[in-house]
């Protein structure tokens, strides 16, 4: 009887993990981790920058306008930029102190640049993690079905100039992503290709193709 019980152990035991390893390779279930799989893949597509939007280099601001050149100082402090000086006219009589910004031959190794934009781009410090998935609203695994996912995430391995903290103190979405796991919250659809993120955490909506896959 102790032999019978403990071969019925096994076997439940292995058909479970046969039942975890289905589920897991089944892109179509509604599962955390086919949820988690599928922001991630957002997340691998979409690197987080310092800057909301590319910008471009060489790029010139107003030297006394301390709110737009404190980002570009931030950079040049850690050897991302390049910074002179000169005077612009304003009018024929008159000028105003303005300083240039360029990139630096170590800003160039860490430039990502805009490949729909040519001469703009960005500086990127990572790709944020899914460390924890919190909840999800009811759905099914139904082609179309979508539910709504919060969760936490993260950045590791993040380069020094990202972590410096005249970069944190600059640019305030470096300091929070940094400061450790960050509540977010991510729409994601059943597709033909499993689940996608549709609605992104930054409410940006991935773009389809022509044959309505998402554009990750």
């Amino acid at each position: 009887m102790k032999v019978l019980a403990l071969h019925s152990l096994r076997t439940a035991a292995v058909c479970g993990s046969v039942m975890l390893i289905l589920a897991g390779c089944n892109k179509k279930a509604d599962n955390s981790i086919n949820y988690k799989s599928a922001i991630n893949s957002y997340y691998s597509a979409h690197p987080s920058c310092l800057f909301s939007q590319p910008v471009q280099f060489p790029a010139q601001k107003t030297t006394s306008d301390q709110s737009s050149t404190a980002p570009y100082d931030a950079l040049v402090d850690q050897g991302l930029l390049v910074r002179t000086t000169a005077e612009k006219k304003v009018f024929i009589v008159a000028s105003k102190q303005v300083t240039n910004y360029d990139l630096s031959s170590t800003g160039r190794s860490a430039w990502t640049a805009d490949t729909t934009e040519p001469g703009f781009g960005n500086f990127c410090y990572g790709h944020r993690s899914v460390s924890s998935l919190d909840s999800s609203t009811p759905t099914s695994s139904d082609a179309g079905a979508t539910t709504q996912v919060s969760y936490h995430y993260s950045i590791s391995d993040a380069p020094s100039w990202a972590s410096a903290a005249e970069t944190k103190n600059a640019f305030p979405n470096v300091a929070s992503d940094l400061a450790g796991p960050q509540a977010a919250s991510a729409t994601l659809t059943n597709t033909a290709n499993g689940w996608q993120v549709t609605t992104a955490p930054d409410g940006k909506t991935p773009a389809s193709s022509a044959d309505g896959k998402i554009v990750q």
